[in-house]
């Protein structure tokens, strides 16, 4: 499984990026949030973190 970003949910507040503790989330140029799903452990902390529900766990 893999963290995933719905970009229609996501508002750009990085909280995710913060809290991604293998630095597998960044942001991308429409500031949106993007998951490297390659070095993504599937801990579940940025679907916790994010205030408006817009990663889920694939």
């Amino acid at each position: 499984m893999v963290a995933v970003i719905n970009a229609d949910e996501c508002v750009g507040c990085g909280t995710c990026v913060d809290e991604c503790p293998v630095e597998a989330i960044s942001m991308n140029d429409e500031n949106i949030a993007v998951v490297d799903a390659d070095e993504c452990t599937d801990c579940g902390s940025c679907v916790d973190a994010c205030p408006t529900d817009a990663i889920t766990q694939e």
